[in-house]
């Protein structure tokens, strides 16, 4: 601001002395340093004086030092930097007061054209005006605590996870002078406990870290330098806070105050000055204070949203990090790396070539590829369930195409589930096939409930075999109170304008209110229909399907029995999880029963109703999964909501696969991904981080059914099969490609 508008009178009050700080280090990155060099070169200049450098990342998991590099970090102690700023303030003319406490922000406002409070974490201000700033405050369950110790982590910023008696304890240990590095230690609330550092002295706390991690401190003690806290006091829970407005008549909040970042991907400081550096230039150039706060709210709040996004991802994966430490070090060190989903597969690529190939063939060998086979990205390994193979880890995901007649696939089918077959993929699903005409969800719905549509799918998968190295799975389910509607590109989930037939459902509960009230299904009709999922998967059989999957998701006929939002039950198939799940296992048992023992199949289901506690939620979702894994199925298909119509879903790239990671590593089983993944890096991010085992893609089928083939092309993979007829196609799309490639690169 000094530096903007020199004759600007600036105040700061400090309630601590000049020298005082309660932390160790500070981490920042290139881009932020090239803000504040833009802004303040004079200061930016004399923080790299003084900054400790390093490249790689070290992680210490089962006795395993695992290390890559490329990731090009800077820390410079906090004192050292609070010292540059203030040497640089005065420099400016701006007045300093330490050890100065302060009252209410109100008491400032008629002697200050502009208040900005930076009071931190616990912002006093914040709390003053919080019906104004409408803060929203989440405290995270893991404990940690900042300390510093005088080992030397200076070849890498280092984590270190130590299984104790009580339970896992990490760190996040980096240089920042000649001298020091600054030690976080965490662990969980459960672990915390049971260590009883709640009764311990800080004294202890400490001796008791330096006995878990001696092994990696060279001798050297761990420290404190919040000597004004005691006891348990030293220990935080992080507080995630956002506020929905930063700004009140001439108050304004900046830094940790308005927004937080967690500590893991380091860019608290970082945030609070970009903050710091908007806010001046905005006061500068807007012609009233009210239109700079607006414009500094608007433009900073977004920023910090994608920061936070990712600063979420990273501190859930630290406090979810017990499920992933049964992983092989390999797929953990990538699992810690790619956390935050900033870095990415072709990211981590540019950072350290050697180490992710390394990588990606251990990830191949464990797929059973020879050892001597080329090295390739992980999606294009081959994945095995029961006696099926499949050449690699795409899947085109069940879409529905409106397009059969009276239940009957036409030509339609024919072509298209035949090019996405050929598009290199390697399974293709059907859209959900219906197991009665009442069981459709719209007239234009296919089945498997008659002969001439066993025909017509016969006629599909001979080519699916004939033509392609695809497998194919048949998606089998009913409507329930989702059906008699009309198709997708007319009025989605509406009734029929005629015709409109009988519904059934677990419950007497509507869809929506513009949705028919179905009939609670008795147990008589629950058998009839059990018996027509059979005879589907009889037809499947017949018909040469790879594989069956029960549609257990999206509101139809099985899921609605499984959400408690659409089954008010009262007799044994409704009430508890136990009671929801048992006619969909009585359903998935009996066409397990009559499908061969040698071929596999799966279950689509709704991980999170989206509705809170209303629904199925992620943690009742690991308990779907095994019930279905222990009855026999051999993967599960990880979708979420479509259950209600009071659902309010969080949308982004992989949105759902966090539901999928959860799954797969607390109950193991294997399991498929989807939601909005729709390129090649996204697809071998998440293999590699071991959270799904196959990879559903949709929507970009639809607009490419070459998705697979095109993605291979545009990586750089050559080992791709195309069909025989398109290879001078192929040839010309991967010199197109190496020339684009060279191009960026030059």
């Amino acid at each position: 601001m000094k530096l903007r508008q020199p004759d600007a009178d600036v105040t700061v009050f400090e309630r601590n002395k000049a020298d005082d700080t309660f932390g160790w280090g500070v981490v920042l990155s290139d881009d932020a340093l090239e803000n504040l060099t833009e802004n303040d070169p004079e200061s930016a200049a004399e923080i790299r004086r003084n900054f400790a450098y390093w490249d790689d990342i070290a992680v210490v998991h089962n006795g395993v030092r695992t290390v890559s590099g490329g990731h090009g970090f800077a820390g410079i102690g906090r004192k050292k930097m609070l010292l540059i700023l203030q040497e640089r303030a005065r420099e400016l003319g701006v007045n300093l007061q330490f050890e100065t406490e302060v009252g209410p922000a109100a008491d400032y406002q008629d002697d200050y054209d502009i208040v900005v409070a930076c009071d931190g974490l616990n912002s006093s201000v914040r709390n003053e005006f919080a019906e104004h700033f409408k803060p929203n405050i989440d405290v995270r369950p893991c404990k940690f605590i900042w300390l510093g110790t005088h080992q030397k982590f200076d070849d890498a910023f280092t984590f270190v996870f130590e299984n104790t008696k009580h339970g896992w304890v990490w760190i996040h240990a980096y240089q920042f002078d000649a001298d020091t590095a600054t030690v976080i230690v965490e662990c969980s609330a459960e672990t915390w406990d049971n260590w009883g550092f709640e009764d311990m002295s800080k004294e202890e706390i400490i001796r008791t870290c330096e006995e878990i991690f001696a092994d990696h401190l060279g001798g050297h003690n761990l420290m404190s330098n919040a000597d004004h806290l005691r006891g348990s006091a030293v220990w935080i829970n992080f507080p995630r806070v956002l506020c929905e407005k930063w700004h009140h008549q001439n108050v304004v909040l900046l830094g940790d105050a308005s927004a937080t970042a967690h500590f893991s991907i380091g860019s608290g400081s970082r945030l609070a000055f970009d903050s710091a550096i908007a806010l001046a230039e905005l006061l500068t150039v807007e012609p009233s204070m009210e239109r700079a706060f607006e414009r500094y709210q608007d433009e900073r709040r977004l920023d910090v949203l994608r920061l936070q996004s990712a600063a979420r991802n990273s501190l859930e994966w630290f406090e979810e990090v017990e499920r992933y430490l049964d992983m092989d070090p390999v797929q953990f060190n990538y699992s810690l790396l790619t956390r935050s989903q900033r870095i990415s597969h072709e990211n981590l690529r540019l950072r350290d070539p050697d180490w992710l190939k390394s990588a990606e063939k251990w990830f191949q060998e464990r797929a059973g590829v020879p050892a001597d086979a080329p090295v390739r990205v992980p999606m294009f390994a081959p994945y095995k369930l029961r006696d099926m193979t499949l050449e690699n880890r795409i899947v085109v995901s069940p879409m529905a195409q409106y397009k059969a007649v009276n239940g009957c696939p036409t030509d339609w089918h024919l072509i298209h589930y035949g090019e996405r077959a050929k598009g290199g993929a390697g399974m293709v699903y059907t859209e959900m096939t219906c197991v009665s005409a009442e069981g459709r969800i719209t007239p234009g719905c296919p089945g498997l409930y008659a002969p001439e549509h066993e025909a017509a799918w016969t006629r599909l998968t001979d080519f699916v075999h004939n033509e392609t190295r695809a497998k194919i799975c048949c998606q089998i389910g009913h409507s329930g109170r989702k059906g008699s509607t009309q198709v997708g590109w007319e009025v989605m989930d509406a009734p029929l304008k005629e015709g409109n037939w009988d519904l059934v459902s677990a419950s007497p509960l509507p869809w929506s209110p513009n949705n028919a009230t179905p009939r609670e299904i008795t147990r008589a009709e629950m058998e009839a229909v059990k018996a027509e999922f059979v005879a589907s998967a009889e037809m499947a059989e017949r018909a040469g399907f790879d594989m069956i999957e029960l549609h257990a998701a999206h509101g139809y006929l099985i899921s609605s029995f499984i959400s408690p939002k659409s089954n008010i039950r009262e007799d044994e198939f409704g009430g508890s999880l136990e009671n929801r799940l048992r006619y969909p296992l009585e359903v998935f048992k009996a066409m397990r029963d009559v499908w061969p023992a040698h071929k596999p199949m799966s279950v689509r289901i709704s991980a999170n109703d989206w509705i809170g506690d209303e629904g199925v939620t992620p943690e009742e979702a690991v308990e779907i999964a095994k019930a279905f894994s222990e009855a026999g199925a051999d993967i599960i298909d990880v979708s979420a909501g479509q259950t209600s119509i009071d659902a309010k879903p969080v949308y982004g790239r992989m949105f759902q696969t966090p539901f999928s990671d959860r799954i797969r590593n607390e109950a193991g089983i294997a399991t498929m991904a989807v939601g909005n993944i729709y390129e090649a890096d996204h697809a071998n991010s998440i293999l590699m981080a071991g959270r799904a085992d196959l990879i559903c893609v949709g929507r970009p089928h639809l607009a490419d059914p070459y998705w697979t083939l095109h993605e291979a092309t545009r990586i750089g993979d050559r080992q791709a099969a195309w069909p025989l007829p398109y290879e001078a196609g192929r040839d010309q799309a991967w010199r197109l490609a190496d020339r684009d490639a060279e191009v960026v690169r030059a």
